[in-house]
């Protein structure tokens, strides 16, 4: 577990990272989301023991990250431009990894490159910048680390190889109970991989939830009334209402409670058509951030 307590840092006048506590559990995948200079880079820094907090603290496992060797030997972070060393050819950092993480699988990291369609031998400069976070997740799986930083990980990505790497993260999981830790600035690249979603803003957690229970939590209603019927107003005046949009006929509903008990309110109602249908991670957080007093419209995109 990863636990971040009242933790800020700033570079001159800039506070980068402003009193974030926050607690990320095993075994799920953790999605850190915020406009670039959100500060997700520097919290991710700072979880990987490169940075040092000004104020506050960073444990893992319940041992501090920074200048703890043994602790670090436990994660591996993959910054938004991955770094090689010069002239060096994906063999040259296959032995490199090896030597910093004893339990890396050279083997397995052959396996990968070949799937990946990536040469062993071949210049990692002369890599595309997709290749070269290829080949950054390639040596985070096969370094055996419980806990794996991405920092833009599936940003220059082509769609089906984002879907690759999800797929590799989520036989991890499954297999050894990997941890990733994804900071993004955009919500549809991590809808169908996080468990929990932090939303980073002006170096603060604004908001972190559970995806389940934030689904369970909130529903998105869709339905057409009789035209002598009661209003909508009056319908939904006993529920707890996030946003109302009117097309024509076609009421859409972002309502937070109990889904039968919506359901029932709408249904006795005796509308000619309503559904409820599942919302997108962008829509959850626009209710959750609306409620606050923030648009996420304008946090995210």
């Amino acid at each position: 577990m990863i636990e971040a307590r009242k933790v800020t840092k700033s570079f001159g006048d800039v506070r980068a990272v402003d009193g974030i506590d926050a607690v990320i559990e095993e075994g799920g995948v953790y999605g850190l989301i915020g406009t670039n200079g959100a500060g997700k880079s520097t919290f991710l820094r700072m979880v990987a023991g490169i940075l040092k907090p000004d104020e506050g603290e960073i444990r893992i496992d319940g041992a501090p990250v920074y200048e703890n060797p043994p602790v670090k030997a436990n994660l591996f972070y993959i910054p938004d431009e991955p770094y090689f060393l010069p002239n060096a050819k994906a063999v040259d950092m296959e032995k490199y990894y090896k030597a910093v993480y004893p339990q890396f699988d050279r083997e397995r990291f052959q396996s990968m490159l070949e799937q990946f369609g990536l040469d062993r031998k071949r210049k990692v400069a002369g890599f595309s910048k997709g290749m070269k976070k290829q080949l950054a997740v390639i040596a985070g799986v096969c370094s055996g680390t419980q806990y794996l930083l991405c920092d833009e990980t599936f940003d220059g990505l082509d769609p089906v190889m984002r879907q690759a790497i999800k797929k590799v993260f989520a036989g991890e999981m499954a297999e050894r109970d990997l941890t990733p830790i994804i900071a993004s600035h955009n919500l549809r690249e991590l809808e169908d991989i996080c468990d929990h979603v932090g939303l980073l803003h002006k170096g603060g957690i604004l908001l972190s939830r559970d995806l389940y229970d934030m689904k369970a939590d909130v529903h998105k209603l869709q339905c057409v009334l009789r035209e002598d019927g009661p209003a909508m107003e009056e319908i939904v005046r006993g529920l707890k209402t996030v946003k109302q949009e009117q097309r024509g006929r076609l009421y859409t509903l972002t309502l937070k409670g109990n889904r039968e008990e919506i359901e029932k309110t709408i249904a006795a109602a005796e509308p000619i058509f309503y559904e409820v249908v599942p919302l997108t991670l962008e829509e959850i957080f626009i209710s959750e951030t609306e409620v606050v007093g923030y648009d996420i419209q304008k946090l995210i995109f």
